[in-house]
Parts: structure tokens; C-alpha cells; sequence
């Protein structure tokens, strides 16, 4: 009897039929939002990776017969991994900002709104997607990396890979949320992407040691927090890195959950989506 009472309630009009998370709902999103970016793998995925792979096509290349070290090993070593988390970083950003930005230019946006999702589902199925497609993007850059001569890229700290990687990919799809949530048209969308994104993926390490700048310059690049995801994901396959490992972690964690926290109360709110 009270299964069945509980049912009839369940069934009664303004009562929520699902209390927690909306478990189905969230992984369709998600399954949606990857099959998306999957249905053009070859300008989502490949094209990426091999823009990506050029850059260091074109040190090495510059640098030949050049016996430069960085950090302690090859430039080409120390150079591949920030090429590789650089690209699922911007990647990650690429897919979170068209998302919520092309339903409202095309008016599909109540996809979104009308489903029983809550803001935070809808937020997390989004960022997941990204990171998803920043994990191919990545993966495909490291295997491309892995036949080029006189370049090394074989893990030694899984953990830092990981821990690093997706953080950074996750600080970056939650920026794009939030991109797609303020744009109103794709002028805008690219507008963060070349004035903010850029910059500070190039200004971040990716190409130098910070050790190597002058003052000011090393207290910018300090201030960027995408120094602490190459540095964190760089150390993971040379074993060094010239940040504390600890305080990089924190430091990313803390800008995810404040990125999160903004783009939760703004898609809470409606603010430039339902009105």
C-alpha cells in the first residue's frame, strides 16, 4: 500500500517525480553533446590536433642541430606536452562556447530549457562533453607525438597527466559556459577566444620556462593559472616542473569551483537565455 501511495503522489500534477539527480537526463545530454562534436571528428578532433602538431613540427625543425635544454631535458620533450594540454585546453573551450551560443542563434536553445534538468545538470553535462572532447584531442596529439624523431613523450606520472589534464580542461569548458551564456552572436564567441583564450595559452609556458623571464614578466605569467596546468601535465612526462605541484592543483581547483559557481547562478537566473 504505501508503494502504491507513493506512486499516486508521484503521479499528482506539481509534485517532482525525480528528488535527486536526474541521472538518464544528464547522461543523454552528455551522450548528445558528445555525438555532436563526434559527427565531425575531422574539424573537431583531427583538424586540432595536426594545427597543433605543426607547432612543433616547426621548432624542432628550426631547432635543428641545436642542442637546447629546458628544465633539464630536450626542448622537444619539454615542449611536447604543453603543445598537448594547450590543445585539449582550447579544445575544451571550443565546445562549451558553441553549445547554449548556437541554440539561441538557430532557437533551439529550449532543447535545453525544457527537458527536467536542473541548472547544475545542465552545466555538468556541457562541461563533461568538452573535457570529453578535450581527452580525444589530447590523445591524438600524444599518438601523432609519439612517431616524431628525436622527441619523447612517454608518461612517468600517470596521476599528474590526469589530475592536471582535467583540470585544465575543466577550467577551460566551464569558461566557454560561460562565453556561451554572454554571447549573443558568434563574433562574440571568437572575440574571447582570440583576445583571451589565445594569449593566455601562448603566454603560459608552453614555449619557455618561467625561470627564464624577468620579474615582471614571471609575476604575469604566475598570475596565469594556464601556467599551472601546462607545468602540472608537463611534469607528468618529464618529471619536472618549475611550479609547486601542490599549490597548482589548489590553485585550479579553486578557479573550477568559482568558473562553476558563476555559471551555475547564471543559467539559475536565465540571464541572456530566457529572456
Amino acid at each position: 500500500m504505501n508503494s502504491e501511495s507513493e506512486i499516486a503522489i508521484h503521479n499528482q500534477p506539481g509534485v517532482p517525480a525525480i528528488r535527486a539527480v536526474n541521472w538518464g537526463g544528464l547522461q543523454a545530454l552528455y551522450v548528445k553533446e558528445v555525438r555532436r562534436f563526434f559527427k565531425v571528428q575531422l574539424q573537431t578532433i583531427w583538424a586540432p590536433a595536426l594545427t597543433t602538431l605543426l607547432y612543433l613540427v616547426i621548432f624542432t625543425v628550426a631547432l635543428a642541430g641545436v642542442r637546447k635544454e629546458i628544465l633539464g631535458v630536450p626542448f622537444g620533450d619539454f615542449l611536447a606536452p604543453g603543445l598537448i594540454i594547450m590543445g585539449m585546453m582550447q579544445n575544451s573551450f571550443a565546445n562549451s562556447s558553441f553549445s547554449l551560443l548556437v541554440g539561441k542563434i538557430q532557437g533551439t536553445i529550449i532543447d535545453y530549457l525544457m527537458p527536467p534538468l536542473s541548472s547544475a545538470e545542465v552545466l555538468f553535462g556541457l562541461a563533461g562533453a568538452s573535457v570529453t572532447r578535450a581527452v580525444f584531442v589530447g590523445a591524438a596529439i600524444w599518438f601523432a607525438m609519439l612517431f616524431w624523431p628525436g622527441v619523447r613523450v612517454m608518461p612517468e606520472h600517470i596521476w599528474a597527466i590526469v589530475l592536471f589534464g582535467l583540470l585544465g580542461s575543466s577550467m577551460l569548458a566551464f569558461m566557454g559556459v560561460l562565453t556561451s551564456i554572454w554571447a549573443e552572436k558568434f563574433d562574440h564567441a571568437a572575440a574571447v577566444s582570440n583576445f583571451v583564450v589565445a594569449p593566455l595559452a601562448l603566454l603560459s609556458g608552453t614555449f619557455y620556462s618561467i625561470d627564464k623571464l624577468s620579474p615582471t614578466f614571471a609575476a604575469i605569467s604566475h598570475a596565469n593559472p594556464f601556467h599551472y596546468a601546462i607545468s602540472g601535465f608537463r611534469y607528468g612526462f618529464i618529471g619536472q616542473a618549475d611550479i609547486p605541484l601542490g599549490f597548482g592543483a589548489g590553485l585550479l581547483l579553486g578557479v573550477n569551483v568559482v568558473l562553476a559557481g558563476i555559471c551555475y547562478a547564471l543559467l539559475k537566473s536565465g540571464w541572456k537565455i530566457k529572456n
